[in-house]
């Protein structure tokens, strides 16, 4: 499955946080689109201790960073709920005051925060942009518990983050039922963050049902969209592969979903299987079940090729039917 990825040392260049920081509105023309490297952390060994989890994820982060003998990750990822067991009943339990903003400075030395202290840490001595999964995070105002996506530039500045928008809510008889709105609120922006080679578009598992959330990312100039998810054993065989192919094909976009290792003795079944799709809609890499690190090249040229072979990107009808990203 792996043995066509080309693997190519792209260069750290230099950033400012000023510049590539997360917007929810496409205010600044997008980065031009150059080759990177993607790493996906399917995280195993997610337990009750959330130490335990925590010092993993950093150990696991530091050897993804490393990457191989011919190249170093520019972007790394890890999946959804990475610091506490997947569950709507532990959200409370494990949830982290945050307290960011879009568009303002972040002092990661004052954050009480101690998943977003060490996912900077890691990010700034690794040098890397770090997508950190996602964890409960706590609304010191409301007290509502949200389901977070937190990203930090290679200095270790938090400079984007995302809350679940779409609440993973179903009951598929005799297989699973799950109801994250029982402990959880969702999300009210959509976001990407720029970096100084791609824009990258953000959501969160369950979004990925949701098609207008990639629509807009795409419409507002992403190059890449990525969700950290967790689907499990009756919904993964069905739709996960589906899903990104999808969300990859409509928006020509590059799309990638990060998912935990799969553990069958806890209380939620990942199905693993952490993808990476390119903008004809191709699978570039996947994972098993197992807790694996996947180095990707992205590629820009898939992206200008399909767009201007299948032009659908100037063909929408917009006097039919709205624009979403409007």
């Amino acid at each position: 499955m792996f043995s066509h990825l080309r693997l190519s040392g792209v260069l750290l260049l230099s950033h400012n946080l000023k510049h590539f920081a997360c917007r929810t509105m496409a205010s600044v023309a997008p980065p031009v689109f150059k080759p990177f490297t993607l790493t996906l952390i399917q995280l195993g060994s997610i337990g009750s201790d959330k130490a335990a989890n925590l010092q993993h994820a950093r150990e696991m982060i530091m050897k993804a960073a490393k990457g191989n003998s011919d190249t170093k990750p520019q972007v790394v990822v890890l999946p959804e709920c990475f610091n506490s067991p997947y569950g709507f009943v532990h959200f409370p339990a494990y949830a982290e005051n945050i307290g960011y903003t879009s568009g303002k400075e972040y002092d990661v030395q004052a954050s009480v925060s101690e998943s977003v202290k060490m996912l900077s840490s890691a990010a700034k001595e690794a040098g890397i942009w770090l997508i950190g999964g996602s964890i409960p995070e706590r609304d010191a105002e409301t007290d509502n518990i949200y389901n977070t996506c937190t990203v930090y530039s290679p200095t270790g500045a938090l400079v984007a983050s995302h809350r679940k928008v779409h609440l993973f809510d179903i009951d598929i008889p005799g297989k699973i039922t799950f109801k994250e709105s029982e402990t959880l609120t969702g999300g009210t922006t959509t976001n990407y963050f720029d970096t100084e080679f791609a824009r990258i578009g953000l959501g969160l598992c369950y979004d990925v049902r949701f098609p207008e959330l990639a629509m807009i990312a795409a419409r507002r100039g992403c190059h890449a969209i990525i969700y950290p998810g967790a689907f499990n054993l009756t919904t993964g065989p069905l739709h996960w592969e589906l899903l990104q192919r999808a969300r990859a094909n409509d928006n020509q976009v590059f799309f990638s979903m990060c998912s935990p290792a799969r553990d069958m003795t806890s209380g939620y079944h990942a199905w693993g299987h952490s993808m990476v799709v390119d903008p004809y809609a191709r699978v570039l890499a996947e994972a098993d079940e197992n807790e694996t690190i996947l180095h990707i090249d992205i590629d820009p040229e898939p992206f200008h090729e399909v767009r201007a072979g299948i032009p659908v990107t100037r063909q929408r009808r917009f006097d039919v039917y709205p624009d979403v990203s409007a």
